[in-house]
């Protein structure tokens, strides 16, 4: 035996604790030192995180090295059935996946998803395939906390691997170009640049299939998705008006503007009134974020910048209520230029109807009255008597 061993031995007889680096029996040492008063019986705590796992079967708290997977016996079945209430409202109403393999069937199928999160503690063996598989399908992967993806999915096994499911499929960007160039107007169209609310974005999918507008076209990172909660603000307009996602909104309108589209920025500070704006011709709408407007680059990229008159004390309107007032006004201007177009349209052919009529009216009223000549003798070439003054006829 050695020393050391010797003088666990020893302090274990007279029931003080064992010095850390020892233990009783002569077994492994523990991996930090005991604080005083933790006897054999007691709750040994460290005063650093164990890294070689638990020193008596117990689950290791704190350790980054645990935190990929929980040790077997830990305090997951206990976590899940503590807020397994929460965990049921937190999928039912966000349409969250969690786990590699459903995940991973998710993509495979073709379900719309809105995003993946992936722990950055997570093994790489586990999550390689689902990020290949999102690369192909071009679903945005964020690396984020093992923490917070407890927070995403309480109580649920995830293996670090959390998906949330689009509440209706996206479509493709130059599908939606093409519907709107069938529907026989000039095209209108919403690019949100950053809006992450969801109500926000409820709200305007909401007024531009009210207004008739083509679609709408939001970015893949900084912007809210098709969220349950969107599709709730929407009153069901997410079933109508196609949302396109695109990588970078800046280049997008550059596509635009090479289709024949005018591309207008709203911006509090624009000198442009947009009542003043034409707004009548293939036209794509372009509404900031909720705290910045937008972005510099993308106000850099718009053919001219529009503003709302404020009144008022307050210097904004909200980002939805805005794109309502620049909606409604391109459909003001277009209804005017439409009715200005029919009424010219109908004068035309009034004109030329009333004029047809009025050559047929004469030619009868003319054909008429040689008719009436002809009944009464009046025919061609006969003499004509003189009047009884004797002066010839004028």
């Amino acid at each position: 035996m050695s020393r050391r061993d010797r003088k666990a031995a020893r302090a274990a007889a007279k029931g003080r604790p064992a010095k850390a680096g020892g233990t009783a029996t002569g077994g492994q040492p523990k991996a930090g030192p005991l604080k005083s008063g933790a006897g054999m019986g007691g709750s040994s705590v460290t005063d650093r995180p164990l890294r070689s796992g638990p020193a008596m079967g117990g689950p290791a708290t704190g350790g980054p090295a645990m935190a990929d997977r929980p040790a077997a016996g830990g305090s997951m079945a206990s976590d899940a059935t503590r807020v397994s209430g929460e965990r049921t409202e937190a999928l039912a109403g966000e349409e969250l996946l969690a786990g590699k393999h459903p995940v991973l069937e998710a993509l495979r199928s073709g379900r719309p998803l809105n995003k993946i999160w992936v722990a950055s503690q997570a093994q790489r063996q586990t999550v390689q395939p689902i990020l290949e598989a999102a690369r192909e399908r071009g679903v945005v992967v964020q690396v984020t906390d093992r923490r917070a993806l407890d927070r995403l999915a309480p109580g649920v096994p995830h293996q670090g691997i959390v998906a949330q499911t689009a509440a209706a499929p996206y479509t493709e960007l130059e599908e939606l170009l093409e519907r709107a160039a069938r529907s026989g107007r000039p095209p209108l169209l919403v690019l949100l640049d950053e809006v992450e609310d969801p109500h926000n974005l409820g709200s305007v999918l909401r007024t531009a299939e009210c207004a008739g507008a083509g679609g709408v076209i939001v970015p893949k990172r900084r912007s809210a998705g098709l969220t349950a909660a969107v599709a709730k603000a929407s009153a069901g307009a997410v079933e109508y008006i196609p949302v396109a996602r695109v990588t970078n909104l800046a280049q997008t309108i550059g596509l635009l503007q090479s289709r024949g589209f005018w591309v207008a920025g709203a911006d509090a500070s624009a000198p442009q009134d947009v009542f003043d704006a034409d707004l009548t011709g293939p036209l794509a709408i372009v509404i900031g974020s909720e705290g910045k407007g937008l972005s510099r680059l993308v106000r850099e990229k718009c053919d001219f910048l529009v503003s709302v008159p404020m009144f008022g004390r307050i210097g904004s309107l909200n980002a939805s209520v805005a794109a309502a007032v620049i909606l409604y006004e391109a459909v003001r201007q277009r209804m005017a230029k439409d009715g200005a177009k029919d009424g010219e349209m109908r004068g035309a052919k009034v004109g030329g109807a009333d004029g047809a009529r009025r050559g047929d009216a004469g030619g009868a009223r003319s054909g008429g009255g040689d008719r009436a000549k002809g009944a009464t003798g009046g025919t061609e070439g006969a003499p004509e008597e003189a009047p009884e003054d004797g002066h010839a006829p004028a």
